[in-house]
């Protein structure tokens, strides 16, 4: 069963930057879409940023100008470059990928953590 793995995840002061990597345990990555969400304590996981098997990316608009989101997928990783980050960006980052049919997968979130 695929699993994915998150890591980069840390406590950096605003205005700093952190990479967030979701490494896939094969080369799944080419074939299915794949999402970063956020979620802050007692609020739901929210979609912060995607990539479509085809490249296309969106984003949030609270993030749109300083996160980039891209893949290697050689590596079967996905990336989450978060730049100017704001205390608001606080919280467990978890990456999903989306199936054809549908289904998705999680993985088990790294910590980000913006002071002020």
């Amino acid at each position: 069963q695929v699993q994915l793995v998150e890591s980069g995840g840390g406590l950096v002061q605003a205005g700093g930057s952190l990479r967030l990597s979701c490494k896939a345990s094969d080369k799944i990555i080419s074939m299915n879409d794949m999402g970063w969400y956020r979620q802050a304590p007692g609020e739901e996981r929210d979609l912060v940023a995607a990539i479509t098997v085809g490249g296309t990316t969106t984003y949030a608009d609270s993030v749109a100008g300083r996160f980039t989101i891209s893949r290697d997928i050689f590596q079967g990783t996905v990336y989450l470059q978060m730049n100017s980050l704001k205390p608001e960006d606080t919280g467990v980052y978890h990456c999903n990928l989306v199936y054809p049919d549908g289904s998705t997968k999680w993985g088990q979130g790294t910590q980000v953590t913006v002071s002020s």
